[in-house]
């Protein structure tokens, strides 16, 4: 190809390009006002009406802040989640190593039910043991609910999966710090 030939191509490239977008403006202006109509309120939006007043903001219009939840904890909350064995870990439990561990803790919320903490244990002795697993669910530092999770007994070498549940979504937490409290 030749710079000839090139230049002659991209020239006619930049008007097809130029025609796709002029073709783009007439059906848009033939079109008219886009308009939607919100199947609850019956209420229709144009690109007029949609953005609100303006002004200062109202209450109803502000964005709920976090820090300003006020939540008491109601307590203890003590549960007995199902535990799924998902393998096993070398059994490595001594004066260095712990007897079981916490692992990859992950906070989630379940739409309009709660919030919710997925973790593996693991077992480092050649002991069953009867885990206690304490979740602090909190929000900017400030304690929303405390769960306490007795686990029936892991047998020794075994990495097991369990689900912590914490508050309503309907309270903004932001954490949930997990430990181990039995055997420790």
């Amino acid at each position: 190809m030749t710079i000839r030939s090139v230049d002659k191509w991209l020239g006619s490239l930049a008007a097809g390009l130029l025609g796709a977008i002029a073709a783009t403006a007439v059906v848009a202006q033939q079109l008219g006002p886009q308009e939607f109509r919100d199947p609850k309120t019956g209420q229709i939006w144009t690109p007029e009406n949609v953005g609100g007043k303006s002004g200062p903001n109202t209450p109803q219009d502000r964005a709920f802040n976090p820090q300003g939840q006020v939540v008491t904890s109601p307590g203890n909350v003590v549960q007995t989640p199902a535990v799924t064995v998902l393998g096993t870990v070398p059994i490595t439990a001594g004066p260095t190593v712990p007897i079981a561990i916490i692992d990859n803790a992950t906070l989630s919320a379940i739409p309009a039910r709660n919030w919710q903490v997925v973790l593996y244990l693991n077992n480092n002795s050649a002991a069953p043991i009867n885990p206690v697993i304490e979740c602090r669910f909190t929000n900017a530092g400030n304690v929303v609910l405390t769960a306490t999770a007795n686990l029936p007994t892991v047998a020794g070498g075994q990495r097991v999966g369990l689900t912590i549940y914490g508050p309503a979504t309907t309270l903004f937490v932001d954490r949930a710090d997990c430990r181990l409290l039995s055997p420790s």
